[in-house]
């Protein structure tokens, strides 16, 4: 009777430990998908891969763990001590390998870091419920409640990523987290059956051990990741926070304040006036009034700096997906400083919404439209470059109304920019193309749109600027041969544009082979 309630715990141990560490692994798996987004880029190529290698290495797992048919509970012991090892500072390590070891190292890092831990993942499985079976649980019984316990485990362990771990820890901490449960999981399997282990001390003893390392990566990790962070930008890191949509940083040098999402720098204070003054105000000149404003993107309050210059300006609904960025122009004075406050005016109205979402349910028109989003650089914001998007936004136009979008650069991605204009000319609208050098990002591409004709020769521009004039506007719709829109292949061929769409999205792979070397 003793002897069957003790194997009724030991099962009953099995299963939970089975489920505790199915959470873990699901909650490895995504964090290197992110991990992989946030540092190479192209999320939907980093989750693909991530999935495909954690699967294959748990089949490699699985395989390996047919020939383990002895010791069972310290095998699993140590696969958890090493999967916590290897997935706590994965994080940590790929900034560092990142920021001082040549290119494409990082990304081979990681890769191989998913592949073995999702080989470590793969041998958990059978060995518990081969161990369940040892103790005297049916084989159906115990693949049963193991795979159970997997499965469900699964779905919790992602939920707790999305919800929880990403947007309160970040990714670094987020990982020491998680494999502090996974050696602690083993420490209370090395506890409860202790009487089958042979070197129950030394076992316990390193459990305690990667536990107190782990602790100290959990306490200190990020700053570590702060540092080796600091060497993948050109200035000192001043402000940096992993928002539930998007790492956000501030840098500063000698009076050069820059915003980077994403890695991906959005602006240099030295010439983000340049930038900002071409976005706004010819689509403001081109419009007929200025009662109604949209901007769409542009959470940093430059954009909305440019149109309070406007005294019939009335009113301005900003649409910012991440209220972290919003927030933080509001009160950083940094951004405040540059955007003059901008989003705290009374004429500005600010939504955290995804602008796609916004623009299927807004009512109304808008006199003026203006579009300052991060480039397509993956599935989420590709979807804010497509056929359907513009045309949304087409659809809340005033007829004598107007829209600039952000459009990258004709000169380092030229297929990507005329790409972009014949999307938006798809939904029926008329574009006026310029373009101007900005220092901090080199020659760069905007896309003026109207119901109408609408041409740089017949636009006036305020006075109240820094750069562009009404008689340098004309000058930016003059393009250079190597970067018009006619686009020709590696074999003189020209190139067909076909505009961007939800179902056929093709400006994230010309845009990823755009700009590969730059």
């Amino acid at each position: 009777m003793v002897l069957e309630q003790e194997s009724v715990r030991q099962s009953r141990a099995i299963y939970y430990a089975s489920g505790i560490v199915s959470i873990c692994g699901i909650i490895f798996e995504v964090l290197f998908g992110a991990l992989g987004s946030y540092i190479l880029g192209d999320g939907v190529k980093q989750y693909t891969l991530t999935i495909s290698l954690f699967l294959t290495g748990m089949g490699i797992g699985a395989y390996i763990s047919e020939k383990m048919t002895r010791h069972l509970i310290a095998s699993f012991i140590w696969i958890e001590y090493s999967i916590g090892i290897i997935g706590g500072f994965s994080a940590m390590l790929l900034f560092g390998v990142t920021a001082y070891l040549p290119p494409g190292t990082g990304s081979l890092f990681l890769y191989s870091v998913i592949l073995i831990v999702g080989s470590l993942t793969g041998v958990e499985l059978p060995i518990l419920i081969r161990k369940a079976n040892e103790i005297g649980v049916s084989l159906q019984k115990s693949a049963a409640k193991v795979l159970f316990s997997d499965y469900a485990g699964g779905l919790v362990g992602g939920l707790l990523f999305l919800f929880l771990l990403r947007p309160y820890f970040g990714l670094v901490k987020t990982s020491f987290l998680v494999a502090l449960i996974n050696v602690a999981v083993a420490l209370w399997i090395v506890f409860r059956f202790k009487h089958e282990l042979k070197r129950f001390k030394l076992h316990a003893a390193f459990g305690v051990f990667f536990l107190a390392i782990l602790i100290v990566g959990a306490l200190f990790g990020e700053q570590a990741a702060f540092h080796f962070e600091q060497q993948l930008y050109k200035d000192p890191v001043i402000f940096s926070e992993q928002t539930a949509y998007q790492k956000i940083i501030l840098t500063k040098q000698q009076g050069d304040t820059r915003l980077y999402l994403d890695g991906q720098l959005q602006f240099s204070s030295l010439d983000e006036h340049r930038y900002h003054e071409i976005l706004v105000h010819p689509p403001m000149a081109a419009a007929a009034r200025h009662d109604r404003v949209l901007v769409l993107g542009g959470g940093d309050g430059l954009a909305v700096r440019e149109l309070l210059k406007y005294d019939d300006l009335g009113q301005v609904d900003l649409i910012d997906l991440d209220p972290k960025m919003t927030e933080l122009a509001k009160t950083n004075h940094l951004l405040t400083e540059l955007n003059g406050g901008s989003l705290s005016n009374p004429k500005v109205n600010v939504v955290n919404e995804d602008a796609f979402r916004f623009l299927e349910t807004a009512d109304g028109f808008y006199d003026a439209i203006i579009i300052d989003l991060p480039d397509p650089n993956n599935e989420s914001l590709n979807k804010l470059y497509t056929t359907e998007f513009y045309s949304l936004a087409r659809n809340h136009l005033h007829p004598g109304g107007a829209m600039m979008v952000q459009a990258t650069s004709p000169v380092f991605a030229p297929q990507v920019y005329w790409t972009i204009d014949k999307t938006i000319q798809s939904t029926g609208l008329q574009t006026e193309n310029l373009h101007a050098d900005i220092p901090s990002f080199g020659g760069w591409g905007y896309v003026l749109a109207s119901r109408s004709e609408v041409q740089a020769e017949g636009l006036r521009i305020i006075d109240d600027t820094e750069y562009l004039t009404t008689d340098l506007l004309p000058a930016l719709a003059a393009f250079g041969k190597d970067e018009d829109a006619v686009i020709e292949d590696g074999n003189g061929k020209i190139i067909a544009l076909e505009p961007n769409s939800l179902i056929r999205p093709n400006l994230i792979g010309i845009y990823e082979k755009s700009w590969t070397n730059y």
